[in-house]
């Protein structure tokens, strides 16, 4: 028995993963409509998901005391996740206006009064015998109930028909990737979303012209409901969360990457008084902050900078390595000398000259760090150099 809920736990394990992920972005912009209206539509969807749960339908009706209780209490979830996805779609395709409040105003306040319907309907409807598998189509001819089950069916069809109707029309304008990988799994989610309620209705409808296709709304819907509710939950989170993992990644590389060059750097002791950040510190403070002390670091290396050698070391690499590489292997030898030469208190430049490295040095310290990963590169540059040096000092 418990294999039959794996299906239902692991989308809702995923939908409840997502919405923690998003808990210190929530914490963060808390304020943000957009970000709370993504929040809830988690949460409307993870709700949904548990409630659906056969071993949780029979839970809450024997917690409640009431039969097919569960029923409302998910369609009225389902409802909600309806509202919340068309307001959600509002927000991304229209700028902040009068006219969109209103609208978004309008559709939950419809939404709302189906909540309600649904709740009355059931009330009015007589529903004594607790079915957890097919009570839609058990009942499908019951008074009130009959009405109940056309209602959230009814009103899922049309929410997922303008979703994809206003998607359709605002697909060819958009320009940004995510939120184009964003409007795809929607598209797919509601797609979804539309043969589960086909499957629903035809399994009612055969009811009343007395056939029995109960196998559609028994087996073949809740797939089609579980994909939904993943697809248009993720929909609605890549947009958001991609570019700001994106942006994550890049600065986890660049802060691995700077590593090497601040290890070098830091017999300067150029940044001892800097504050230090705990691990669960936001990864783009700690890197502007490595960033920064190896900034300083070069100001206090600068008198031991010898400008000459990086340009012959840079020749050197040029030819083999290409531009980029070639920079950094170049300002990776001479910034070891330059730490040589610190530690050996023997300065290059005079003390009345201005001590400065450059910009070919400060634009380039990812690639500088990434040179000083491959040190027997830099062995097989500093011979180079040197023989070189000599042919020319000969001539």
């Amino acid at each position: 028995m418990a294999d039959l809920h794996i299906p239902y736990a692991i989308p809702t394990i995923t939908l409840v993963a997502a919405l923690g992920l998003r808990a210190p972005m929530l914490w963060r912009a808390g304020r943000d409509p957009e970000v709370r209206a993504t929040a809830l539509l988690l949460l409307w969807a993870a709700a949904v998901l548990v409630v659906i749960t056969p071993v949780n339908i029979d839970r809450l009706n024997r917690a409640t005391g009431i039969a097919n209780i569960a029923a409302p209490w998910a369609y009225s979830f389902l409802t909600a996740f309806c509202a919340t996805a068309l307001t959600m779609i509002m927000r991304w395709r229209e700028p902040p206006s009068e006219r969109r409040r209103r609208r978004m105003i309008a559709i939950y306040w419809i939404y709302a009064g189906i909540i309600v319907g649904l709740w009355v309907t059931f009330v009015l409807a007589d529903v004594p015998e607790p079915r957890i598998y097919d009570l839609d189509t058990y009942y499908a001819s019951t008074p009130w109930m009959r009405e109940h089950i056309l209602l959230y069916v009814l009103a899922h069809a049309v929410s997922s028909l303008v979703a994809a109707s206003m998607l359709a029309r605002w697909y060819p304008k958009i320009t940004k990737g995510w939120i184009k990988s964003g409007v795809i799994c929607l598209q797919i989610g509601w797609a979804c979303a539309l043969a589960f309620d086909i499957a629903k209705l035809i399994a009612v409808v055969a009811r009343w012209t007395g056939h029995n296709l109960d196998v559609l709304s028994t087996n073949v819907a809740p797939p089609f409901a579980l994909l939904e509710a993943i697809l248009v939950a993720l929909g609605f989170t890549v947009p958001q969360a991609g570019p700001a993992l994106q942006t994550r990644l890049r600065n986890g590389r660049d802060y691995r990457r700077l590593r090497p060059l601040w290890r070098t750097l830091r017999v300067t002791n150029a940044a001892a008084a800097t504050a230090r950040f705990g691990m669960l510190a936001p990864l783009d403070l700690k890197l502007m902050q490595r960033e920064q002390r190896i900034h300083d670091a070069l100001r206090v290396l600068a008198p031991y900078f010898d400008h000459a050698a990086y340009q012959r070391h840079y020749t050197t690499a040029v030819a083999d390595h290409g531009e980029t590489r070639a920079r950094g292997l170049a300002g990776a030898v001479a910034v070891q000398s330059a730490v040589a030469g610190y530690t050996a208190q023997t300065p290059i430049q005079a003390p009345d000259q201005p001590a400065l490295i450059g910009p070919e040095v400060t634009d380039h310290l990812d690639a500088i760090g990434e040179a000083l990963h491959r040190p027997r590169l830099l062995v097989r540059i500093r011979p180079r150099t040197t023989s070189t040096e000599s042919v020319t000092t000969h001539a």
